[in-house]
């Protein structure tokens, strides 16, 4: 088939979105030149039409077409809504396997979505007309047998560290104009999320760059917009002509706390505007802005930073590894159970789903130093994406699907420093939000932020009443808490408050111990008092010897 002969045929049509679906890709395929599915795949194992049509529950599939590591792909008819398509692709994305692709068409135009992980997304149109062009055909060519083809060239990371580098620049020419250094985080923190929100449709379009813009022409406005901006964010309402939505969370809260800046900074934003802020990495945002933000924290922090994959690493066998072994148990438990009545509705299944969902949704978990956040949020996004696939897993067995109910509240902190503690609750929203739009489901509203309480700014081992500190009670405990030897703790933190220290654990932490095993102290005492179950924490290697062992040893004994 040729392109004008596929034209031909498809621009005429008015066939409904069933009738069209199949017969429309099967002629895609002879057009590009690639085997349909049955001729590729005859037992659908890897490249099928209907993937998921076959689920207990019934419903019209999870994709209409899917082949394994290249795409899913779903059909709308003539004039109909490709973003919702879009939308519920997104939605299956686990049961479809992570494809790379997400490709919508409804016969006059085929859209492809890229989800290739870590990545910024990029989306291709091609009109029915546009099939002519060997460039659009290659598109298609690459989607079906060479999806690597369209990864795109940037990636979240890269993203992250350009803004982190350019928002630096800023903070340090508002810090030589002395303005207090909090100030001026709290400052960068608002504007961060303005970008963010109007990036990705929570603001109204373009709002904050074109506000930027005006004030460049008056740039004595700047301060005043900027406030009113603020304000309205804070509770609602309304800002010019545009309506703001109630977003709250405490990042808005209190007037006048824009700060002065000059024509070459607002340029500088005007151009940070034109970036895709949509795509920010917040397992790195946190330490990336913090770093640029303090300079006084600039050695710690560096010394503190954990990867992604290495937090991947203990969030593994602490919260997924037996959540996972409890869903299995439990799946096998309500298919025994569906097995028992005719109609596959059962009580007894419905309850023993719903109880899980629920275990899930009061799972807590706490990092005792949370820092900006970083282990908090993809301890987070860990389990959303398990309750997403038991949704789907249990939807596949005939129950009612359910909206993803873990949240931000799921999170606990405890930070020393409060810029920290801040950037920690960005870190959690800004996460949360991207999950839930890269999953097709709409953001919470009223408020759209979450106040996150959960994040406590205090020291987490020592009170100003030389009292030992409450944890609150947690599932898990994570983290990467500060390490520094006996000499340098004093130099660091003064003698003062390390004699008030030491002088408090002295019968649990030998004097001389690294100052991270106050944190392995702690977690170690609050499993045996019942108040967590499972810890897993960074330290340095020089944990295993010398009055640190001390410490080891009295987790092997009790633990």
């Amino acid at each position: 088939m040729t392109a004008e002969e596929f034209i031909k045929k498809w621009n005429p049509s008015t066939l409904k979105e069933r009738s069209a679906a199949q017969e429309h890709f099967i002629d895609l395929c002879r057009l590009l030149g690639e085997s349909t599915p049955a001729e590729a795949d005859p037992e659908g194992t890897w490249y099928a039409f209907e993937k998921g049509a076959s689920k207990a529950g019934g419903g019209d599939g999870w994709a209409d077409v899917w082949k394994r590591g290249c795409f899913a792909w779903e059909y709308k008819g003539k004039g109909k809504d490709l973003q919702a398509a879009f939308k519920q692709l997104q939605l299956y994305t686990p049961a479809l396997e992570y494809p790379p692709l997400l490709i919508v068409s409804d016969i006059d135009s085929i859209v492809i979505h890229t989800a290739f992980t870590g990545t910024v997304p990029e989306v291709h149109v091609i009109t029915l007309e546009d099939l002519v062009l060997p460039e659009k055909r290659q598109l298609l060519k690459w989607a079906f047998a060479d999806p690597e083809k369209l990864r795109p060239g940037k990636t979240t990371a890269e993203i992250t560290e350009q803004a982190a580098r350019q928002f630096a620049q800023l903070a340090q020419k508002l810090r030589e104009r002395g303005h207090e250094p909090h100030q001026v985080a709290h400052f960068l923190n608002r504007l961060l999320f303005c970008f963010f929100a109007e990036d990705v449709g929570l603001l109204p379009k373009d709002l904050f760059t074109r506000l930027l813009e005006n004030t460049l022409k008056q740039p004595g406005m700047f301060q005043s917009q900027l406030d009113a901006l603020f304000s309205a964010m804070a509770e609602g309402g309304g800002f010019g002509i545009e309506v703001i939505e109630w977003f709250n969370g405490g990042l808005f809260e209190g007037d006048g706390e824009a700060l002065p800046l000059e024509d070459d900074e607002i340029r500088l934003l005007v151009s940070l505007g034109h970036q895709d802020w949509s795509a920010i990495e917040p397992s790195i945002i946190g330490t990336l802005f913090e770093r640029g933000l303090d300079p006084n924290k600039r050695a710690q922090l560096g010394a503190h930073y954990t990867d992604p994959g290495s937090i991947q690493r203990l969030i593994r066998p602490t919260i997924l590894e037996p959540l996972q072994e409890e869903w299995q148990n439990t799946k096998a438990a309500i298919e025994k159970a569906m097995s028992k009545t005719k109609s596959g509705k059962s009580k007894k299944a419905i309850a023993l789903y719903q109880a899980f969902l629920e275990r899930l949704r009061n799972f807590r978990v706490l990092d005792p130093a949370c820092g900006s956040g970083n282990f908090l949020y993809l301890s987070l996004r860990a389990l959303k994406e398990l309750e997403h696939r038991v949704i789907i897993e249990a939807e596949a067995l005939g129950l009612h699907r359910e909206f993803p109910g873990v949240g931000p509240e799921t999170v606990h902190g405890i930070e020393l420093n409060p810029y920290a503690a801040e950037l920690a609750r960005v870190t959690i929203w800004i996460g949360d939000i991207q999950w839930m739009l890269e999953h097709g489901f709409n953001v919470t509203r009223n408020p759209i932020l979450r106040p996150l309480e959960t994040i406590e700014q205090r020291d987490a081992i020592l009170n100003p009443d030389d009292t030992e500190p409450e944890w609150p009670e947690a599932d898990v405990i994570v983290g990467n808490p500060p390490f520094l030897g006996d000499k340098k703790m004093i130099a660091e933190l003064g003698e003062e408050y390390v004699t008030r220290l030491r002088t408090l654990y002295k019968s649990r932490v030998p004097g001389g111990a690294d100052l991270v095993t106050y944190w392995y102290e702690k977690a170690r005492a609050q499993i045996e008092t019942g108040k967590t179950r499972y810890a897993g924490l960074v330290a340095t290697n020089s944990i295993r010897g010398g009055a640190n062992r001390k410490v080891l040893e009295r987790i092997v004994e009790s633990g």
